[in-house]
């Protein structure tokens, strides 16, 4: 698996019990090979979009609070494809 797209996995991982929509793109990065976080934005639908406008926004800010860089910046990879 692309390494940017372990880090988004392990981060939804944190939300999937709460959310629904949350463990289903959980489940479409799990059971799809994708090649890079290109191919999986492709992929997505408007919904899943903004659940990981959401997640992402979140995510990354605690990355950076807790000076995680190589976390904040790969995560920040896969939010700058969303739009």
């Amino acid at each position: 698996m692309d390494v940017t797209l372990g880090y988004l996995r392990e981060s939804l991982s944190n939300y999937t019990e709460k959310y629904e929509s949350c463990q289903q793109i959980y489940d479409k990065l799990k059971e799809n090979q994708y090649k890079d976080e290109g191919e999986f934005v492709n992929d997505l639908n408007e919904a899943e979009i903004a659940v990981l406008d959401l997640v992402l926004k979140n995510e990354i800010n605690y990355a950076k609070k807790e000076q995680d860089e190589k976390r904040a910046h790969e995560l920040s990879e896969v939010y700058e494809l969303l739009f």
